[in-house]
């Protein structure tokens, strides 16, 4: 039986897609870090959304970040073989977004997370979303990251979580909850 351990990040570092290994710190590896945490708190939506039309928006885009995570792992000089998000991913969002925008009321302010758990998850995974697109535009601002169409999809992907919420709120009946 294998271990679930390899004893190789022991030294404070973490290996990439690549020859190179990176300080477990290093604004890469947390970047990484947070697309995972994206994908994690996308599964516990799913998990506790009941909308039917929530959980195969869900799956593809956590597949997406997937491909997200091995772009933003691999060495600058192996970016370009794990490079497969692209405009037509951002599109894809951008109309699931406005499909689904059209079925709810959107609020005229601020609203309070925690209406339904699968609406709360959803809030939850929106700004997680939103400190792994800062983390992204980090790299591409200090050019480790090329491909500027990342963030574009992260960006979107935050509109998609809140209009998810409001859409899974709406399923459970629930009234939105102003922030005043």
């Amino acid at each position: 039986m294998s271990k679930f351990y390899t004893r190789t990040g022991d030294d404070g570092a973490t290996g990439t897609l690549g020859k190179t290994r990176l300080p477990k710190y290093h604004p890469r590896i947390e970047a990484v870090g947070t697309l995972d945490e994206t994908t994690a708190t996308l599964g516990l939506a799913r998990a506790l959304t009941e909308s039917p039309e929530v959980d195969a928006i869900l799956i593809k885009v956590q597949r997406d970040i997937y491909k997200i995570m091995a772009e933003v792992a691999a060495t600058p000089e192996n970016a370009a073989k794990f490079r497969s998000i692209n405009s037509t991913d951002v599109e894809w969002l951008e109309k699931q977004t406005d499909a689904l925008s059209e079925k709810v009321e959107m609020p005229k302010e601020f609203i309070l997370p925690g209406e339904t758990k699968g609406g709360g998850a959803l809030s939850v995974a929106r700004t997680v979303t939103r400190r792994a697109e800062r983390r992204i535009a980090e790299l591409i601002d200090k050019e480790e990251l090329e491909n500027k169409e990342l963030l574009r999809y992260l960006n979107r992907l935050s509109s998609l979580c809140f209009i998810l919420e409001l859409v899974e709120n709406q399923f459970k009946g629930k009234e939105i909850q102003k922030a005043r």
